[in-house]
């Protein structure tokens, strides 16, 4: 039995041929969702009906590089189309977690950049769920290595094939996945720009001992990075808060004030150390915001910002969004 939802929640309940679950597909987002087993027609019983014009919607495509599976989301757009013989950029979309996954399912802000002409690759690098232990295992003291790589290959064979422009690429995460963003603009050179959203950037200050996240994730990096002190110098030598200045390109950093997950203070850091170093970067905080912003104008604000920064690192001016002041 096909749907237009490949996406369902673990969390199910069957009666009488009925399922009801949570679901989301690529032109809708999770919704609760009844589902007749004898025709196979589904009823929402939650949302359903507040989704954007599909013809603005990517189709995701998914694809293995090797043994790393990612979805690809070109750009879509039904009133617009690229010069024709030029590549689009492509931004890598790292998801958080950092043991969690991309879903086939729709994403506003992914398609936010897509119908703009930008597309997005979404990496399960070594480590995300639902591939089996041995894929997840890959990340086991691998943290900023693995991620990092699986990343960076996805991003190069894309170029490598003629669908991305080898000269336009970025990286974007938030959390996790701004960690990730972070040690990739330190320690490769395939990225263009990047954009670090409410990131984890110095792994000492993510433990129990340093003191900058709450109790709950204190311990979750030593199963990522190692037992301390045994572990130390993988702490120091892989945190992007060491290495500011060593960023292959332009950086836009965004943080919520009242974030008790990855605090202010380590972004702070790193955009002092920016400073003055002659590398084009902008950071953006949000009163009031925590781990992910939820309202509605600072979502706003943060991807007009992110879309004005693209442009100017990949050489467009994208129409109807306030120009981002960039730093150096």
């Amino acid at each position: 039995m096909q749907t237009d939802l490949p996406t369902w929640a673990p969390e199910l309940s069957v009666r009488d041929g009925v399922v009801i679950c949570g679901a989301a597909g690529p032109a809708s987002e999770f919704a609760v969702v009844r589902l007749d087993l004898s025709n196979g027609e589904p009823t929402y019983l939650t949302g359903g009906d507040e989704s954007p014009e599909t013809a603005y919607l990517p189709v995701p495509v998914e694809r293995m590089f090797g043994e790393i599976p990612a979805y690809v989301y070109p750009p879509s757009n039904p009133d617009f189309a690229g010069p024709e013989g030029e590549l689009p950029p492509y931004v890598v979309h790292v998801h958080g977690g950092p043991t969690g996954r991309a879903l086939p399912k729709l994403d506003t802000d992914i398609a936010y950049f897509t119908s703009r002409g930008i597309g997005v690759v979404a990496v399960n690098y070594g480590g995300s769920t639902g591939y089996g232990r041995a894929f997840r295992e890959r990340l086991r003291e691998q943290w900023g290595v693995v991620d990092v790589e699986d990343c960076a290959f996805v991003a190069q064979q894309l170029a490598k094939e003629g669908t991305a422009d080898p000269a336009r690429l970025g990286i974007r995460g938030g959390s996790a996945g701004g960690w990730t963003s972070a040690a990739s603009l330190t320690s490769t050179d395939v990225y263009r720009c990047g954009m670090v959203a409410f990131p984890i950037l110095d792994l000492a200050g993510w433990t129990s001992e340093g003191g900058e996240t709450h109790d709950f994730e204190s311990r979750y990096v030593e199963g990522l990075v190692g037992t301390l002190p045994e572990a130390a110098d993988r702490y120091r030598d892989r945190s992007p808060s060491t290495k500011a200045r060593s960023v292959s390109g332009p950086v836009l950093l965004l943080q919520g004030l009242e974030d008790e997950i990855c605090p202010p203070e380590q972004a702070d850091r790193f955009a002092a150390d920016l400073a003055g170093s002659g590398i084009p970067h902008a950071y953006i905080t949000f009163e009031g915001e925590q781990h992910g912003f939820r309202k509605a104008e600072n979502i706003k604000t943060a991807l007009e910002a992110e879309l004005s920064f693209y442009g100017q690192v990949f050489g467009f001016e994208p129409p109807g969004v306030p120009v981002l002041e960039l730093s150096e």
